[in-house]
C-alpha cells in the first residue's frame, strides 16, 4: 500500500515505516485517546466496519452502514470518513458509491489519490470506477 500521496495538514508525507518524532508520538497518542472516547457510537462502528474491508476489495457506503449496524446511515458513513482521524489504520479510500465510483471529494488528496491507493491494493480502476462484482466486499 502506498501512502506517498497522503499528507498531514502541515504538508508532510505520511510514511508508515518512517520513525516518528516525540511530537508526532504525542499526536498519535491524542488520536488514540480520542478514538477510545468514542466508545460505542455510530462513528466508531463505521470506523471499525471500514477496517474490515480487506486489501484488494472495496465496499459501498451502504455496505459499510450495514456492517456498522444500520443500513440506513449511508450519509453518516460519508461524513465520518471525511473526518477520518486515522487514515493509516482506517482505510477510507476503500469505500466507493453504489455505482463503484470513486469520491470526487476524497478527503486525503481527491479521487486521483484514492485511485492510486486502490491500485496499490490491487484494485483495477477505470475512469474512476471499480467493478463491484469483482472487487466488492
Amino acid at each position: 500500500m502506498s501512502y506517498e500521496d497522503m499528507t498531514t495538514d502541515s504538508g508532510k508525507s505520511i510514511k508508515p515505516d518512517e520513525k516518528i518524532s516525540s511530537n508526532e508520538e504525542n499526536i498519535l497518542s491524542l488520536i488514540d485517546q480520542s478514538m477510545k472516547m468514542i466508545t460505542d457510537t455510530p462513528t466508531r462502528r463505521i470506523y471499525e466496519a471500514v477496517k474490515k474491508i480487506p486489501r484488494g476489495h472495496v465496499a459501498t457506503y451502504s455496505r459499510v452502514a450495514a456492517l456498522a449496524g444500520n443500513p440506513k446511515m449511508s450519509r453518516a458513513v460519508g461524513n465520518a470518513l471525511h473526518k477520518n482521524p486515522d487514515p493509516l489504520n482506517i482505510p477510507c479510500y476503500r469505500v466507493v458509491n453504489s455505482k463503484g465510483e470513486l469520491s470526487e471529494n476524497f478527503a486525503f488528496g481527491g479521487r486521483d489519490a484514492q485511485k492510486k491507493l486502490l491500485e496499490a491494493d490491487g484494485v483495477a480502476v477505470s475512469d474512476y470506477k471499480v467493478d463491484l462484482t469483482k472487487y466488492g466486499f
